[in-house]
């Protein structure tokens, strides 16, 4: 008897779980820093901030992130960083991406000169969480950053 009064409790437990309302995760940039440089590849180490507006903590198994900046693709990375970001708040973490920079700099070369004080960026990707069945969660976000700060490379 006791038995059963148990499984049926864990059972409305599960079923009140089920109907829960997910909301993804938001993702945006914080930096981003030069780490190695050629001509045709950098190794660039990007942070980024990831805001979990649900009530339950976000067990993160990995991230793929590509980045945009002037409207021509930058970057891409991969970090497989298990991190668990509390419930109704935030985490930050870095990760290293491979860049091939050469088409964001013609591109910002020939742009006006009040375009070349800031740079439109985009952020998209997969967020990999364990969330029962839920397991890979896109995000995008896009924005300006000053020039100046992205290519300050004192932080």
């Amino acid at each position: 008897m006791r038995r059963s009064v148990v499984l049926v409790m864990l059972l409305l437990a599960a079923c009140a779980g089920v109907g829960t309302q997910f909301v993804a995760p938001r993702l945006s940039f914080v930096r981003m820093r030069a780490l190695e440089a050629s001509l045709f590849e950098q190794r660039l180490e990007l942070r980024l901030r990831v805001q979990n507006p649900n009530s339950l903590s976000l067990p993160i198994h990995g991230i793929e992130v590509d980045v945009e900046l002037a409207g021509e693709h930058f970057a891409h990375g991969v970090a497989a960083r298990e991190f668990t970001v509390p419930a109704n708040g935030e985490a930050e973490f870095d990760m290293l991406l491979e860049a091939n920079a050469a088409n964001a700099l013609i591109r910002l070369a020939t742009a006006d000169r009040r375009a070349r004080a800031e740079i439109e960026y985009r952020l998209h990707g997969q967020v990999t969480a364990r969330l029962g069945l839920k397991r890979r969660i896109p995000f995008e976000e896009t924005g300006t950053l000053p020039l100046r700060e992205l290519l300050d490379r004192r932080r």
